[in-house]
This record gives C-alpha cells, structure tokens and sequence, in this order.
C-alpha cells in the first residue's frame, strides 16, 4: 500500500469520524510514515504539508496496544509514532469547563470522557500531563499551553504530594508534582 492508496480509500469521507474501532483489516504492513515529537506528520521522509490530508489520516488512526495503524475497512498499515500522536497546541476556558484542541483540530472539554494524566514523555522520559483526545489516543500539551496552563493552576495536597491542580467542571486535575522526590 502506498500514501495515495490509503487517500483514494479515504476520499469521500464525511467529517464525522469513521468507526475505526469496529474495523478489523488484515494487517498489510508497515508505511514509511511517522508522527514526530513536536505533532508533525511525515511521509518516506518529507512532511506532509497538507493540513486536509493529515486531518483525514488523523482520523483512521488506530491505537493496539503500543502500536499506532492507519486503517480502512479493508486495510491496516503500521506507522511510527515518536511520543503521541496530538499535541495541545490551543486552549480556551468558558464558565465550567476548559477547551483543548490539537494541532489535527481535534476539539475536546477536559473532564471524565477527556482526562488529563501524568505520563513520561518518550523522547524526554519528563513527567507532563497528557490528554486522552479518542480511541485511546494521546495528546501531550505543547510547552506554550502548559506554561498558560501553570498561571492558573492552585497548590493542593494529593495523595501526600503537593501538585498543582486545575478544575474543569467537576472534573479535577494535576499539571504536575511540586514536591521535591
């Protein structure tokens, strides 16, 4: 399979996104294609400079255990992921709740369907919140928002550590430890 195969098999989706998690293709191999650190996409080496296209592939994106896959009804294609897929790029914060959206323009309300947790980064091995956007796919918060992110946060005790917490409705999280382990 190659890139314009998977995009002919694409085409003509509408901007709901497809049930990938109900699709179960035979897997058909890796792809030279890569999502790096910093939220980029890559293909054989050279970015993907279409923002359509990415959408469109961030949406058939399919997580199995620590394996990342493009998928189709009828075909499965590995590709590499540096960290995770998303990056927090925006952020906004009505009366209760707080907005997220990735550099795919994928838009989530931080609370229990949406979490915030405290991951190591792979490249960095840094403890950093990370947000589930869908389908068991991952969202780091770029540097910028975190740092936005931090100006608002409130010290509180969690489990003998103190953190520094946000609230998104009745959904409460941590940006981090502040205590010195």
């Amino acid at each position: 399979m190659d890139l314009a195969t998977l995009q002919q098999q694409l085409a003509g989706q509408d901007e709901k996104l497809p049930p990938v998690e109900k699709w179960n293709p035979d897997f058909c191999g890796d792809i030279d294609m890569q999502i790096r650190h910093d939220g980029s996409w890559f293909y054989m080496g050279t970015p993907i400079g279409r923002k359509a296209l990415v959408k469109l592939f961030s949406g058939v994106l399919k997580r199995e255990e620590n394996q990342y896959f493009l998928v189709t009804p009828v075909e499965k294609v590995g590709i590499q992921v540096e960290d995770v897929p998303f990056v927090v790029t925006e952020w906004e914060q009505n009366s209760e709740h707080f907005i997220f959206t990735t550099q795919t323009q994928d838009q989530f309300v931080v609370g229990w369907d949406h979490p915030i947790e405290l991951h190591h980064d792979k490249t960095t091995g840094a403890l950093l919140p990370y947000a589930l956007v869908r389908r068991n796919l991952w969202a780091r918060l770029h540097q910028n928002v975190f740092y936005q992110l931090v100006e608002l946060g409130k010290e509180q005790d969690l489990d003998g550590q103190l953190h520094l917490t946000l609230a998104s409705a009745d959904y409460q999280f941590s940006l981090g430890s502040l205590s010195d382990n």
